[in-house]
């Protein structure tokens, strides 16, 4: 058994800054935005104190996912990076180890997701439109590693993809058989890359961005 704990609050890890933008490596355990009213320890509040002056969400990851996250540093910024998302001008890459053998070599998940109760998300007919684009990095034991590319933003759309597909994310809680994703460090699903266009007329483009707990423990899974 691994005790799940919160990241300790260390310093953020900057991966990109202009004078509209800045991208860090999200750890794993800590809220991208504020949970509550008053939440001095988010990933925001981090970056803010960091930096000496607000930044400002522009898309979000899930607490329990790690990985490559954007804040806006104004108000102009923060429009254009709203409006450059909505028009899906935005690539992301993630990786993902999950629970058995995936057979096929890559492969596309085109099922609608909708809302339940508690916040969970799952795959129903009645859902909104809903695209992840797969590719096989890895076979090895009773896991897969993957790369995964949603075409489409829903909330834990990755998450939900793959549990559908019958192969649930390793240390996935909410998403898979509780007892035993228990055993695991952490959730093994990361944000490893985002490509998109900038305020400045630049093109953002980080690929491969690492993850020291993850690969610590596809390490020990590997060993």
């Amino acid at each position: 058994m691994h005790p799940r704990t919160p990241a300790p609050p260390v310093p953020p890890e900057f991966l990109y800054r202009d004078d509209d933008v800045v991208s860090v490596n999200k750890p794993e355990g800590v809220a991208a935005v504020p949970e509550h009213a008053h939440d001095p320890d988010c990933l925001a509040a981090r970056v803010s104190t960091a930096l000496g002056g607000k930044v400002m969400p522009v898309h979000r990851l899930d607490k329990d996912v790690s990985g490559v996250i954007l804040y806006a540093l104004h108000a102009a910024s923060h429009r254009f990076l709203n409006t450059v998302f909505e028009e899906r001008r935005v690539h992301k890459t993630y990786q993902a180890l999950v629970h058995g053998t995936v057979a096929a070599d890559h492969g596309t998940i085109d099922q609608p997701i909708r809302e339940y109760g508690s916040g969970r998300m799952g795959v129903s007919p009645d859902g909104k439109p809903s695209v992840t684009v797969f590719r096989v990095r890895e076979r090895f034991g009773p896991f897969t590693l993957l790369d995964a590319e949603p075409q489409t933003g829903r909330r834990h759309q990755i998450r939900v993809h793959l549990y559908h597909l019958g192969h649930p994310i390793v240390g996935d809680l909410r998403y898979g058989e509780r007892a035993s994703q228990q055993r695991f460090a952490r959730l093994l699903l990361h944000a490893s890359g985002i490509s998109l266009p900038l305020p400045s007329g630049n093109t953002l483009d980080l690929r491969d961005c690492p993850s020291a707990s993850f690969n610590a423990e596809l390490a020990r899974l590997r060993g």
